[in-house]
């Protein structure tokens, strides 16, 4: 099998039929054609002499001539114009917890249309969707799905939130902003899944029409950035400090892979940046890794270190910190941090129980930060 047909058949098809609105989607909208790529002029770029463009959505500022494309692989010089080829053109569209996200304290308990399209900004050695997020979007299944319709999708399948997910929605700006703007009007939530790798202009605008943003902090050293993200740390701190300045609700998850950013330094260092930085109420996730895509020469990360993680950040002062991806963990729940009420009891992506009234521990009347109704 050639390797673009292995990714029209594992990477587009396999993405979508694992959702339950497969035949929906199937009925409803034509798949799209190789050559039936989107031609949407692409927001924040600027126009250099000789058809040269310069891109101004994230910190790789790519300088493209005529023909070429961003490190994304989804952004086209054509004419001295930059286009986005997969505006309204999603290759994986599913419906999904938003504990998946995850996000515990934002609309726990609902479920999200989750949409992808193929590219990404940065290359992850670890990366869980390599095959949409590694590939130019020739090489999956997209559909035709414009943001009228998408807001469509989860009016239909009463889903009060849109999740941009999976790859890097960072490089799909200009669908996932028109969607968003689409979607508010109608009363539906816009959550983001991010890496955090743009450039505060962009960020800022999409912070007014986006609700929630959980950013993925790879590491909290600049040499594992360089050797496994293939990116820099500096833009993605600052990213964080700008949500936190915002209206959004942020979550912040940390993967812990063994040896390269799990040691007992890094771990302080990353939380104590957080409490000075954000503050003690910015949830924290420090989620299992699991060998795959570049990175299979090491063991799942033993619990114990995602324990060790859970402690620092709790006596560096930060009240929410959670471990993922071991479900049914003690630790996938949440406490009040005054009386240690279980005020959310999950198992897995599951809410067991709700203890929270008007925001607040129902035992002691403490307030819970988040967005819970």
């Amino acid at each position: 099998m050639k390797r673009r047909q292995f990714f029209k058949t594992a990477g587009g098809a396999a993405l979508l039929t694992s959702s339950g609105m497969c035949s929906f989607l199937m009925d409803l909208y034509a798949l799209s054609s190789e050559e039936n790529l989107s031609k949407v002029e692409a927001r924040y770029y600027k126009k250099h002499p000789d058809r040269e463009i310069e891109c101004e959505l994230c910190p790789r500022f790519c300088k493209l001539g005529d023909k070429e494309r961003g490190y994304c692989g989804v952004r086209e010089n054509i004419g001295g114009d930059y286009y986005t080829l997969v505006y309204g053109k999603p290759c994986s569209l599913n419906d999904d917890p938003i504990e998946k996200k995850p996000f515990f304290h934002y609309l726990p308990g609902n479920r999200t249309i989750s949409v992808a399209t193929a590219g990404c900004n940065v290359n992850c050695k670890f990366c869980q969707n390599w095959e949409i997020s590694q590939v130019r979007p020739e090489q999956v299944q997209n559909y035709d799905v414009s943001p009228d319709a998408l807001v469509d999708i989860a009016q239909k399948y009463n889903c009060p939130v849109i999740a941009y997910t999976y790859s890097e929605p960072i490089i799909f700006y200009e669908y996932m902003y028109d969607t968003s703007v689409k979607a508010r009007r109608k009363g539906i939530k816009n959550v983001v899944i991010t890496g955090g790798y743009i450039n505060p202009e962009p960020l800022l605008e999409l912070t007014k029409v986006v609700d929630a943003i959980k950013v993925d902090l790879k590491a909290f050293s600049q040499d594992f950035y360089t050797s496994y993200v293939k990116g820099k740390l500096e833009p993605v701190l600052e990213a964080i400090k700008i949500i936190a300045q915002s209206n959004v609700w942020m979550e912040i998850v940390y993967l812990v892979i063994p040896t390269l950013n799990d040691s007992t330094k890094e771990l302080r260092g990353v939380c104590q940046w957080i409490m000075k930085e954000i503050g003690p109420d910015v949830p924290i996730h420090f989620s299992r890794f699991h060998p795959m895509y570049l990175i299979k020469n090491l063991p799942s990360t033993p619990i114990s270190t995602l324990e060790k993680a859970h402690k620092i950040a709790l006596q560096e002062g930060l009240r929410y910190a959670y471990i993922g991806n071991v479900p049914g963990h003690r630790a996938e729940s949440t406490y009040c941090p005054k009386c240690h009420n279980t005020v959310v009891q999950r198992v897995g992506y599951k809410i067991q129980k709700s203890d929270i009234t008007a925001g607040r521990c129902r035992n002691c009347s403490t307030p819970i930060p988040g967005i819970w109704s």
